[in-house]
């Protein structure tokens, strides 16, 4: 583990320690927690699932309140996906922004989990709507893993999994390709980038299976996509998209 990792293991130590002798503060903002709220005070928890927008059910980008959305919205229409629809707990902005990149770069697995579950909870009959059969995270390639101590998408999952009573299967779908991260390319480029890059390993069971695919972040679907497309190589019927957040691109 290099020392970026082991400095942000010390941290979550440290926020764990924190949490077991004041074990009744906001996981977020650190506020003293009255007797009712959870894990999260309730101006957080509010903050963290509240989508005060519509959003496109085929990319899950922020839409107008007036947008037709046959055939998906003017950002995903004609552009070809693999999976069926995307499911977000809201967009990529403020707390739930904050709660993301804080899940990527520190080793804050612990956090993943609790989010997971809160948004499981909140979102539970949307969820359930996908009518998935089991729940898959998007994977990190064995060296990103390995750098990062744990992939937030499978807390995320496990969490949802748990919530769902359905099996989560992890090792299922990996990552044969340690791409470049995704951040400030285009979306032509990003598209490149993930090619080719996930494989589902044999012992996988999706044979006419629906798949709830669990990602904490989706901007142009691109991983998600590519993702989605080795799953259906391997037999699954319906691959639902579900994400803490969507960025939408402008």
């Amino acid at each position: 583990m290099n020392l970026q990792s082991l400095t942000s293991v010390g941290r979550e130590f440290a926020s764990g320690v924190l949490h077991l002798v004041y074990p009744a503060l906001c996981h977020l903002c650190g506020r003293a927690l009255e007797h009712a709220e959870k894990y999260f005070c309730d101006p957080c928890r509010s903050a963290l699932t509240t989508d005060r927008f519509p959003s496109c059910p085929r990319c899950g980008s922020t839409v107008g309140p007036f947008v037709s959305l046959q055939d998906g919205c003017h950002r995903c229409r004609g552009t070809p996906f693999a999976f069926d629809a995307v499911l977000r707990l809201g967009p990529y902005d403020g707390l739930l922004r904050d709660v993301v990149l804080r899940l990527k770069h520190g080793f804050s697995e612990a956090l993943g989990e609790i989010v997971g579950a809160t948004w499981a909870e909140h979102a539970e009959q949307q969820l359930r709507s996908a009518a998935a059969d089991v729940i898959l995270p998007v994977p990190l390639h064995w060296w990103r893993r390995w750098s990062r101590g744990y992939n937030q998408s499978a807390a995320l999952a496990r969490a949802v999994a748990a919530r769902l009573s359905l099996p989560c299967r992890s090792s299922w779908l990996r990552r044969i390709r340690n791409t470049p991260h995704q951040t400030a390319q285009t979306p032509a480029a990003r598209r490149d980038n993930v090619r080719g890059a996930f494989r589902v390993r044999s012992h996988a069971k999706l044979k006419e299976k629906t798949v709830l695919l669990v990602d904490d972040v989706l901007t142009t679907g691109s991983t998600a996509h590519q993702a989605a497309r080795a799953l259906r190589k391997a037999g699954a019927r319906r691959v639902v998209v579900a994400v803490l957040a969507a960025h939408t691109l402008r």
